[in-house]
Parts: structure tokens; sequence; C-alpha cells
């Protein structure tokens, strides 16, 4: 697990719903259960200044960093993904993006990753679709400076041609066996943690859970239901992590309330003594 991965979960799961901000001190024991040393988790802090995601605040327990309203913006959004908050509809139409892919293999990496995060999926390297529009598609590519050209596009074939389309853009025989792929390994991590385990060891459970769930952001462009294969493995996936997420809620709260009163607990002692 890479810090700045972690951190971005840190912040979007537990941070967020807590003003979006955490001193320093707490970050690092936060994600010491995770097998992150500390020069890591500031070499990943430092990271994610420079690139707008998080900005030094000062807090009463010293020095700290607070998500920035661009990245409060892909924290909620990824959230309601992760979660599932939103109903997923579908008006039949597609978005399309016809453009001019980099010409450096990193950038057109980059972009590639950016745009199936949006849920866009690739018919060739200069033409991507996804089944609704996404916010924020106009102002990636052009922060990326790619020339594109967007449309609206209505299939005329009906659902079953719009589900050839689909698999065109998506490999779903291998989305569906990385769902149960998923459901086996975190069985299988989940299993030795119960009710009687400690805080610590349910909140590393729950923090890989959702870390590993995560990915699926960048995989699963989230189809309408219409457009799904029968016995799609992705609403078992689904339910499974529901269950253990909020089941492993509690502990891992408590927990993470903990190592920030840590910080507010230093801050007063400070206090006393001057």
């Amino acid at each position: 697990m890479q810090a700045r991965s972690a951190l971005f979960d840190l912040y979007g799961d537990h941070l967020r719903p807590r003003g979006g901000r955490a001193p320093v001190a707490a970050l690092v024991k936060l994600l010491a259960p995770l097998g992150i040393a500390p020069p890591a988790v500031r070499t990943a802090v430092s990271r994610m200044v420079r690139q707008g995601w998080l900005e030094p605040t000062r807090l009463t327990s010293g020095p700290g960093y607070s998500i920035t309203p661009k990245a409060a913006r892909r924290l909620d959004e990824a959230a309601s993904r992760i979660y599932r908050t939103g109903r997923v509809t579908w008006d039949g139409r597609f978005d399309l993006l016809v453009l001019d892919a980099p010409s450096a293999r990193r950038d057109r990496q980059r972009l590639a990753a950016n745009l199936r995060y949006l849920g866009y999926g690739t018919l060739d390297e200069q033409t991507w679709v996804a089944t609704r529009p996404a916010e924020d598609v106009d102002l990636l590519l052009s922060e990326a400076g790619v020339r594109f050209e967007r449309f609206s596009a209505a299939h005329t074939a009906g659902t079953p041609g719009a589900m050839g389309l689909v698999r065109r853009a998506w490999d779903l025989a291998e989305i569906g066996r990385a769902y149960e792929q998923f459901v086996a390994e975190q069985r299988t991590l989940l299993t030795g943690v119960t009710a009687r385990s400690g805080d610590e060891e349910a909140y590393a459970a729950r923090f890989r859970l959702v870390h590993a769930w995560r990915t699926f952001l960048f995989r699963d462009p989230q189809l309408p239901p219409a457009l799904l294969p029968e016995r799609w493995p992705g609403i078992a996936a689904a339910s499974f992590f529901d269950r253990h997420a909020a089941r492993l809620r509690p502990a891992a709260d408590r927990y993470v309330e903990q190592c920030l009163d840590g910080g507010h607990r230093t801050a007063r002692q400070k206090g006393r003594q001057t």
C-alpha cells in the first residue's frame, strides 16, 4: 500500500467527516498499523501539497494538513461511488470523447487512468465513451493540454446494440473475476477479526478492505443495471463490502478518535507546562 494512496483513503473515509484536517503526528500514527513508515507519510504529504490536494494548517495540537476544495470534491465523489449513495440511472445516451492522445507514454497512461476513474472506457486510443457525462472531464482534458471533441450520442440499435458497445469499451468478464477474487481474498483476511479483536486490528482490517474496494473506482464504470450481464458478481461483492465495512466501523472510529485525541492531549500538556 503506497503512502499517497493510503492518505487519500484516510482523508476520504475518516477525516473528511471530521473536518478534513489532522495534525502530522496523527497522520503518522493512523498509517502506522498499515506498515507505512513516518518518512513515507511525510514525503507523500509534501507531494500532495505540491499537487494541490492538501494545504498546511495550524491546529491547536500543532502543525497539520487539511484538504483543499479540489480534494473535497474528489473525495466526496469517491465516497458516493464507494458507498453507492447515488442511484445509477441511464437515459439511453452515451458521452463520447474524441481526443488527440499525448505523445509521451507516461502522459497517455496518466490520462487513461484519470478517464477510467471518471467512468470512461476506450474504443480505441483516441475514442472514449461513458454511459453518463462526468462533470470534471472538460477540466481534466484542458489541464492535461489535450485537444478534444465531445459528443452526446444515442445508440439507435437499442439495448442489445448498446450492450455490444459496452463490451467493446470494458472487459466485463475480467472485472467480474476481479470482484470474485476480492471477496475470496477479503473473506480470508476478515475471518479472524471478531468482536473480541482490538480497535487497532479492526481499524487496519477495515482500512485494507476499503483500500481494496477503492481500486474498483478505476476499473468498474458502475454501468446501469440494463447494461450489466446477468448474475453480475459486483452485486454480491458490494453486499459483502457493505456488511463488513459496517461491522468494523465502530471499532475503527474509536481508534481514529484515539489517535486524533492523542494530539490534543499532547497540546494540552504542553500548554500546562508553559
